[in-house]
């Protein structure tokens, strides 16, 4: 039985693609989120939180909340990769571009549509971004760093940040609601499925625990 070799530079170009792809549509995601106006994601509650307190806009805080978490790595001894330094930048560019295209949505029914259409496109952004395999987001690597130097369950590590990242986002003015809960459920499921969609032939598809091998991955 023969198999078909597809040229690395045509892998790397398709990952190139998936990755910057990804990380814009991650951007749009929360956008659509905020918008919608019923809850953001743990981290989106947080820099929204910041940007009512600040006054700066939300997709610069999700760029500065990055570079600080990516600071951080520095004594975790974790080692950024292309993705992760891009993932500073490009969500939080498309975020703002998109909140800046998208006009307010009114009605509970609307509303509810783009959290929705936010939520599964948060899934396809997590499936595209993870899958190029160009490293982990900042936000990840703190928590797997974490885990190594503690020794501490990935699961309670990041059950931790979330909470302390959801609780002082909110203390702050972020958007916590039903769209939180739903995106928490949905997520999971969603990633399986789209890692599965976009994975690079001639390579196993990463779990919806892992970014790389031994790597497990949280939203952005």
């Amino acid at each position: 039985m023969s198999n078909t070799l597809v040229p690395q530079g045509a892998h790397l170009t398709r990952r190139l693609v998936q990755l910057y792809a990804g990380l814009a549509l991650y951007g749009a995601s929360s956008a659509l989120l905020v918008v919608a106006g019923l809850g953001l994601e743990p981290w989106g509650v947080l820099h929204q939180g910041i940007a009512e307190r600040t006054g700066i806009s939300i997709g610069v805080v999700s760029i500065i909340i990055g570079a600080i978490v990516l600071l951080l790595w520095i004594p975790l001894r974790q080692r950024p990769g292309l993705g992760t330094v891009s993932n500073v930048f490009a969500v939080g560019i498309a975020m703002d571009g998109t909140l800046a295209l998208v006009p307010e949505v009114h009605g509970l029914v609307a509303r509810a549509g783009v959290m929705a259409a936010g939520i599964v496109l948060n899934g396809v952004a997590t499936g595209l971004y993870i899958s190029a395999r160009f490293g982990p987001g900042p936000r990840d690597g703190l928590m797997t760093g974490l885990h190594r130097r503690t020794g501490r369950s990935i699961r309670l590590v990041r059950t931790a940040i979330e909470i302390a990242v959801v609780v002082t986002g909110f203390l702050l003015g972020g958007s916590l609601g039903v769209g939180t809960v739903l995106y928490a459920l949905a997520i999971g499921p969603l990633a399986q499925v789209f890692l599965r969609v976009f994975a690079i032939p001639g390579e196993s598809a990463p779990s919806a625990g892992t970014s790389a091998p031994r790597r497990s991955i949280l939203r952005r």
